[in-house]
C-alpha cells in the first residue's frame, strides 16, 4: 500500500535520482552517480539513508 511519502517512479531505473554533497549541500539530478562534487566532497543518494 503507498505511504504518502512516497515518492513516484523512486525505483523506476530509468528515472534520474537526486543526490546531494556532503561537504557543500550542492543538490544535482542524475541518472547516474555523479561521483564526485565541484567542491571535492562526495555524493550520496537522497533517496538512501545514512544510517
Amino acid at each position: 500500500m503507498p505511504q504518502g511519502n512516497d515518492v513516484e517512479h523512486s525505483n523506476d531505473p530509468e528515472s534520474a535520482s537526486t543526490y546531494e554533497c556532503l561537504q557543500c549541500g550542492a543538490i544535482v539530478e542524475s541518472d547516474a552517480h555523479p561521483n564526485t562534487c565541484d567542491c571535492g566532497g562526495q555524493f550520496t543518494n537522497r533517496a538512501k539513508s545514512l544510517e
